[in-house]
């Protein structure tokens, strides 16, 4: 892998959340919350190639989740309540991480970033979830303007 495909992947680090394996959470390849970081549309495609990812710009879900479900951002929980009791999906964005690019996140410190995961909330509290979370002011979350104020 080069140097500069290293250096992505690293970058990509900060954006994966977990629950159970390591789930980078890419939503708009455009936002500039992945944008600033050097994550773009052309980056993904270079690390889809090195086959530490998988790439698709239609996304992800992970179905037949219960009433219920726990992610981790750098070891912190947030629980997630669906309005149904089951069958209930989440959307993971565009990329997964292929069992190579498991093997090396597995091996690396996830830093935090605050923009990402404010940004990743107000994403999840606008798609109607419940949310509980030491990291969550939800009177922030329902201002105009979100967490950003």
């Amino acid at each position: 892998m080069s140097e500069d495909n290293k250096k992505l992947f690293t970058a990509l680090h900060q954006f994966i959340w977990i629950q159970g394996d390591p789930l980078p959470l890419i939503f708009d390849v455009n936002a500039s919350v992945y944008t600033d970081q050097g994550i773009t549309a052309h980056a993904l495609g270079q690390l889809a190639t090195c086959g530490l990812i998988n790439f698709n710009p239609c996304g992800y879900v992970k179905k037949k989740l219960g009433k219920h479900t726990r992610l981790f951002y750098c070891g912190r929980p947030t629980k997630i309540g669906f309005q149904r009791d089951m069958n209930n999906q989440l959307d993971l964005g565009c990329v997964i991480l292929t069992e190579y690019g498991k093997a090396l996140v597995s091996a690396r410190n996830i830093s935090r970033n605050k923009v990402f995961y404010e940004y990743v909330i107000r994403r999840w509290y606008q798609s109607g979830y419940l949310l509980s979370s030491i990291q969550v002011d939800q009177k922030k979350l329902a201002r105009p303007g979100g967490a950003d104020n």
